[in-house]
């Protein structure tokens, strides 16, 4: 049936309609595609360029290079070597543990370094490297750098590592560093995106961690192409960080080499300061550790052995050591009493060899007493009757403001770990800590450094350093940071009387100096470098009365730990104080015969920039010095021994 003229004309002008609007339709979406392409090539571009080259493209963190520590002298006590070490990373290694199985047929690695690698993979992002073996020899990286297309995700670098090149010299000073822990993160609030690296470094005691900020520097950055499977394979650009800052310490590399041999296996510690500026020449604990076996993960064995050794080498003590500071502490109690009027420096004391006190009687050391004392005599006989008295008129009070005068009884501030504050007793603090009243019998053992007194062989030493100065120096160990000096601690006036420093420093080189003297076994022959100084003995136990009726036990017949420590504190040169020096050997016995002879060997030795001439000591001991001195000398470099600094 042939279809009207009408119909086709309707047919058309339908067609027509439909045409127009798929064309419509067309040309909208035509025109949309055209936007969003316009925003995807055009706006959007910079984003898309950088999704597109993360799929090839790398950036890595590049760690700093740490700050190095230098003496005094310029020598370098913490430094750092190459360390040559293979990484991992997740998102390009496809099969972890296949890839570590690889690696192990190539270069020696135990199930310990492979759990260890398995924990941190788990534990960090896909894109984090992860060491799995550090400080390789060259032929391992050479071997993994030729196996690179079978290794996916796995890289050979070469980065660095902390060094202490003097072991144990500097280990409870510099102290040491050790890889991050999630408790050292946790501590932070907003942590450098480089201690997020696997292993990184940081200090963890001493002086490492104190200035951790400063030594630890800026991380720098590079951008690596990487192919399908992960491997480098070329870098595009590096932005590198900034190393850490440069230390340098007011130790002297020889004398704290000396000091540290010349404790020996004592358990013990020195300090020597420098009186003018409150530099520390030397500040040694003995017995020490190598430091570098905590860099590169100390085995249980080794700590082991650290942790149950009695004389404790991990302990720094130096400035965490408290002990009672025996006689030592008598020239606090006689310049308090001076300063009070309450005694004369022509008043004597009868010393009958004990004295009785509230119902307690309270002993001298020296039994049969000492006779009629004044000042001078009791310091440098040590006569512990004469300070029995003083003391208990001038009170714990007074004793106590003299004590923290001196430097006693406070933190120092030094970049250092547990700085303990000793104790400075009086009467408030005892009703504060133990809810009692001061007793006149605790004034009594306080004016001999016994009792609740406690002090470290630092703040000994800053004691003496005020003594023979005459200023409130404070002792420095840090001297330049990136070639900036720090303050230097001199001090002001303590504003004492003048003439009664004079006696107390009268008192103290007859200490040494005078045949009746309790140090005068260590006296030096040459005026140039005559010692100054004062012995203490501090007990550890209290000795009953029974024990006394029945006859003491004498300290050689006791445990060691059951012996009694011995401290010596001096400066030298006598009439020009150039340096302090503080000893304590704990259950050493006696100041005189343990701690006072270390005192004058390292005197000497700073004053003598070396190993001073025998003609220093007494001709009777020279034969004994110079066999002792040959001992010694196994124990240190050539450039201590001629004066020359260490290279």
């Amino acid at each position: 049936m042939r279809r009207s003229q009408k119909d086709n004309e309707e047919s058309a002008r339908r067609i027509t309609r439909r045409a127009l609007f798929l064309g419509g339709a067309q040309a909208a979406i035509i025109a949309a595609l055209g936007v969003r392409l316009r925003h995807m090539q055009v706006e959007e571009a910079d984003q898309y360029r950088l999704l597109a080259e993360e799929n090839r493209v790398n950036i890595r963190l590049i760690p700093p290079a740490r700050g190095l520590i230098h003496d005094r002298n310029g020598v370098i006590v913490a430094g750092n070597e190459q360390n040559y070490r293979i990484v991992i990373v997740r998102e390009d290694a496809g099969d972890v543990e296949q890839a570590l199985n690889h690696l192990r047929s190539l270069v020696a690695l135990t199930d310990e370094d492979i759990d260890r690698t398995l924990r941190e993979i788990r534990r960090r992002s896909a894109f984090v490297p992860i060491t799995v073996a550090e400080r390789l020899s060259w032929e391992d990286v050479a071997r993994v750098a030729a196996n690179a297309p079978a290794l996916p995700g796995i890289t050979p670098e070469v980065g660095l590592s902390r060094h202490y090149p003097f072991g144990g010299d500097y280990a409870h000073v510099v102290g040491y560093v050790g890889p991050v822990s999630e408790n050292d993160l946790a501590q932070l609030e907003s942590p450098d995106p480089v201690l997020q690296i696997p292993r990184f470094q940081i200090g963890k005691v001493g002086l490492e961690t104190r200035l951790e900020d400063a030594l630890r520097g800026k991380a720098g950055s590079r951008r690596i192409e990487v192919n399908a499977v992960g491997r480098m394979m070329r870098e595009l650009d590096r932005q590198e960080g900034e190393p850490g800052a440069s230390v340098q310490l007011t130790i002297d590399d020889r004398l704290q080499n000396f000091v540290q041999a010349r404790l020996g296996l004592e358990s013990a510690a020195c300090v020597v300061m420098d009186v003018d500026t409150g530099d520390l020449l030397a500040i040694s604990s003995s017995p020490s550790f190598d430091p570098n076996l905590f860099v590169r993960g100390i085995g249980v064995a080794d700590y082991r052995a650290l942790m149950d050794n009695d004389h404790r080498p991990l302990a720094n003590k130096t400035v965490q050591g408290a002990y009672p500071p025996g006689s030592t502490f008598k020239m606090v109690t006689a310049l308090a009493a001076l300063e009070a009027g309450l005694v004369g420096l022509n008043d004597t004391v009868y010393c009958p060899g004990h004295m009785d006190v509230a119902g307690r009687r309270f002993h001298c050391w020296k039994r049969g007493g000492h006779g009629r004392v004044a000042l001078v005599a009791a310091l440098a006989e040590s006569c512990d009757v004469y300070f029995y008295d003083i003391a208990q008129r001038c009170g714990i009070d007074r004793i106590a403001e003299m004590s923290y005068r001196l430097g006693l009884g406070q933190r120092h501030d030094l970049p250092m770990s547990a700085i303990s504050e000793g104790l400075n007793p009086n009467r408030q603090w005892k009703r504060e800590r133990h809810g009692q009243e001061w007793r006149v019998g605790d004034t009594v053992n306080a004016s001999i450094g016994q009792g609740y007194v406690l002090s470290t062989p630092l703040q000994l030493a800053v004691m003496t350093a005020r003594l023979a100065s005459g200023r409130s120096v404070s002792p420095r160990l840090v001297r330049a940071i990136n070639g900036v000096e720090e303050p230097i601690h001199a001090g002001s006036d303590l504003g004492l009387n003048p003439e009664f420093l004079r006696e107390i420093r009268r008192g103290m080189a007859a200490t040494v100096n005078s045949q009746r003297g309790t140090a005068y076994s260590s006296r030096v022959e040459d005026p140039a470098m005559r010692l100054a100084g004062k012995t203490g003995t501090s007990q550890v136990r209290n000795i009953t009365a029974a024990e006394r009726a029945r006859g003491v036990v004498r300290n050689e017949q006791l445990p060691w730990n059951r012996r009694d420590h011995a401290l010596f504190v001096g400066y030298a040169p006598a009439e020009a104080p150039r340096i302090a020096v503080s000893v304590v050997v704990e259950h050493g016995m006696g100041g005189s015969t343990a701690a006072a002879p270390i005192g004058r060997d390292v005197a000497l030795f700073a004053l003598n920039e070396g190993l001073p001439p025998l003609s220093a000591y007494p001709a009777s001991q020279r034969t004994r010095i110079e066999n002792e001195r040959r001992e010694l000398v196994l124990r240190l470099p050539e450039t201590a021994q001629s004066g020359q600094t260490r290279a």
